[in-house]
């Protein structure tokens, strides 16, 4: 009998024990259901393919603790209202481009691109190397966000034109699409940048309301459709030298995660912003090849007078966005400085070995 209350004490001793280790087990394994809502197409390659694999790498790194639903622009809100949903809570993550928040903050552009800027390494090198994180979190935390980069879609092309450019004549009066500071260059050229959605760009493209296009690179661009309209492919891409993808966490959803989640998303955001890049150089590559065969598409270089009135204009419009708050002239004087010290390295080391190889 002793025996039998014995085994039967360790026995209920034993699962006493399981039930007490098995407790936070249980509730590390609660799941919570994320939604992100993305400005662009469903699966679009490029930006459209990362957000798709930022999800994936926190739901197979989280164990499933966070599961991250993907929706396209326009499922839950339009393409251009993402940093609206992600700061009031409609959704916990969102994945889209800073540019796109000019008109909220002027120097949300910086963390994109801004025309005559720094390259896709370059840039890397600013947010985490040279300060520009510490200054993307606090431009940011009054919008009740935090924000990442997120993908990469490196150099941009100049975009596709209806017409052959032949001057910087040619520019005047024509409906370009082209978003953050690179339009006010436009504006400024004498043409009229409008602000059109990914998903809307061939529509209007093929209605006349767009006479130009700028968006991507040709990994991108290819999927749109949009060589089916314009046959004339500008670069280089000066109002846009670098393609930063934004993911922007919720500070309500960052701030309830604990240490754990919270390296595992800032590792799922830092590995895509670096795989991402690699995957658009070899779309670009193969999107390329086939524009200017199979599809006909002619490649053309913006005529000089044009580019050198671009880099003349867009000195002046980063130097008045400096003027428009403290923020921005911290960010600007961070961006620009950090410009100037890294192009005496870039002459020598990228220019340098490239002009050598085509030699």
């Amino acid at each position: 009998m002793s025996n039998i209350t014995r085994r039967s004490l360790v026995g209920a001793g034993t699962a006493g024990t399981i039930a007490t280790l098995a407790a936070p087990t249980v509730a590390r394994a609660a799941t919570q259901k994320w939604r992100m809502v993305t400005s662009w197409p469903k699966r679009l390659p490029g930006p459209g393919m990362s957000a798709e694999r930022i999800a994936e790498r926190v739901r197979t790194l989280s164990g499933g603790r966070i599961d991250i639903a993907v929706h396209a622009a326009g499922q839950v809100v339009p393409a251009l209202e993402v940093l609206d949903a992600v700061g009031s809570g409609v959704a916990e993550i969102g994945h889209t481009a800073a540019f796109y928040w000019q008109g909220k903050m002027p120097a949300a552009a910086f963390f994109t691109t801004v025309p005559f800027g720094l390259t896709p390494a370059e840039h890397v090198a600013w947010i985490d190397a040279g300060g520009g994180q510490a200054l993307w979190d606090e431009l940011y935390a009054p919008f009740g966000v935090k924000p990442f980069m997120g993908g990469n879609t490196g150099v941009c092309m100049g975009g596709w034109f209806r017409r052959e450019i032949r001057g910087l004549a040619d520019v005047r009066g024509l409906k370009v699409r082209s978003l953050g500071l690179g339009g006010e260059v436009y504006r400024r050229l004498g043409a009229t940048p409008l602000t059109t959605a990914p998903a809307e760009i061939l529509s209007s493209l093929q209605s006349g309301l767009l006479d130009a296009v700028e968006f991507v690179g040709p990994g991108t661009d290819i999927a749109l459709g949009l060589y089916r309209v314009a046959q004339s492919y500008y670069y280089p891409g000066f109002n846009k030298p670098n393609g930063t993808g934004e993911c922007i966490v919720s500070r309500k959803a960052w701030e309830a995660l604990d240490a754990e989640l919270k390296a595992i998303v800032t590792h799922a955001c830092a590995a895509e912003a670096s795989f991402a890049l690699a995957e658009m150089e070899r779309l670009n590559i193969e999107a390329l090849v086939a524009l200017t065969g199979r599809h006909g598409v002619a490649l053309r270089a913006f005529p000089k007078d044009l580019v050198g009135a671009a880099r003349k204009e867009a000195t002046d419009v980063l130097g008045g966005l400096s003027a428009t708050s403290a923020a921005a002239k911290t960010i600007h004087d961070s961006y620009v400085a950090f410009r100037d010290r890294t192009a005496a390295w870039s002459r020598i080391s990228i220019k340098g070995v490239l002009e050598a190889r085509e030699a």
